[in-house]
């Protein structure tokens, strides 16, 4: 019988879990399924994926990896669904195999995720790969085929089955799920319903941690109160103030912190410098094959960098100009308003070369970066509290 079998070990019955100690979230225990996960380099990889990637080069705190932040979700979500169960069990059926599902999707959730946080998705691959289409919730599912297979775990199969299934719940893929299958577990790690999830709870919280900043949402008032009602997660609306800081707090890093000026300067500096690389060193060639994908991590830096290859020459002076602060410079920013959200489209650099007045010095449309962010509550223009 496979490793999620419904005699597991209790939730109390530590005598066979391994205590890891995290600095957000205290003590950590890992079932023996859950170590066989993280035994593995494909698992252990993600300790050289720093979470925030480069934002490091800007707030020094922000050096916590993958790794801290997939056990603090898999923390996140034992708890989440042993709440329920001890309010709910009996009439939600809720058993062992659920809550090994639960723990094991919020482990991997993030297994199959590229380098440099979101830029190596977003910036890199959206820039090199001619339209093919990337997300590291698939390559996170395909990494989980390839760790079983490889290292021959022993699991059950409708086990593995949803815990992928819940890895990929808030994409599109959403309706893949098993069906009948207690909706509601899938509200736990990646909520594509309304955006209220343990990844969050998590991410926020020890990011803001690691970056210096305070932080006003309480992951425990909300653990507390959730129940099920009709198939899925609902909150107090006495907590309505709560979920609201949960998004706004989200909000406030993506301004101050994912999208700080000196920090989107030195992503592009180092997307120029990884599209130089790339042909020389294959890396958007290993996109593909989880077998060689985890081989890829932040360390590609530093390769590039110390490396004496003529071929890496252009990419390696992009680098030695971020060490020595020689940044993109910032000109200029526009918040579009509200009300002209809907007629407003991209910028482009040809917008604005083409928009450039008669002066001493002429841009080209390769000396022009733009980024267009949309900061919002998760949902777009729709208010995410509603659901």
């Amino acid at each position: 019988m496979g490793g999620c079998a419904k005699e597991d070990v209790s939730y109390l019955d530590r005598r066979f879990s391994k205590k890891v100690r995290d600095n957000v979230h205290g003590n950590i225990y890992l079932d023996p399924l859950s170590l066989k996960f993280v035994d593995t380099e494909e698992f252990q990889r993600l300790r050289d994926l720093k979470q925030l990637g480069l934002t490091y080069m800007v707030y020094p705190g922000a050096v916590h990896s993958r790794f801290e932040h997939s056990l603090g979700v898999f923390s996140l979500a034992g708890e989440a669904v042993h709440r329920i169960k001890a309010q709910q069990g009996s009439e939600l059926g809720i058993d062992n195999l659920d809550i090994q599902t639960v723990k094991l999707a919020g482990l991997l959730h993030d297994v199959g995720h590229g380098p440099f946080s979101h830029m190596f998705e977003h910036e890199f691959l959206h820039r090199i790969s001619h339209g093919i289409k990337w997300r590291h919730e698939d390559m996170s599912v395909r990494m989980i085929d390839h760790i079983v297979d490889f290292h021959h775990i022993d699991i059950d199969a409708e086990c593995l089955k949803k815990a992928k299934e819940m890895v990929i719940a808030s994409t599109e893929h959403v309706s893949h799920r098993s069906v009948n299958e207690k909706h509601f577990l899938y509200d736990i790690v990646a909520n594509g319903r309304n955006g209220i999830d343990v990844d969050k709870f998590d991410y926020i919280v020890r990011d803001s941690r690691a970056c210096g900043l305070g932080c006003s949402f309480q992951i425990e008032r909300l653990m507390d109160s959730m129940r099920v009602m009709g198939d899925e997660i609902c909150y107090r609306d006495k907590d309505y103030l709560t979920i609201f800081k949960l998004f706004s707090s989200r909000a406030d890093l993506h301004r101050t912190v994912y999208t700080h000026a000196k920090v989107k300067a030195i992503e592009l500096m180092f997307v120029d410098s990884l599209i130089k690389a790339d042909d020389y060193l294959q890396i958007s060639s290993k996109i593909q094959d989880p077998a060689e994908f985890w081989k890829i991590d932040d360390s590609i830096l530093k390769t590039i960098e110390v490396s004496h290859e003529q071929e890496l020459k252009e990419a390696r002076d992009l680098i030695l100009r971020i060490r020595k602060r020689d940044l993109y410079q910032f000109c200029n920013e526009f918040s579009v308003p509200k009300d002209k959200l809907e007629h407003f489209k991209d910028i482009t650099p040809q917008d604005i070369v083409c928009s450039q007045g008669n002066g001493d010095m002429t841009l080209k449309e390769e000396d022009v970066a733009v980024c267009n962010v949309k900061i919002d509550l998760t949902r777009g223009r729709s208010n995410p509290l509603e659901k």
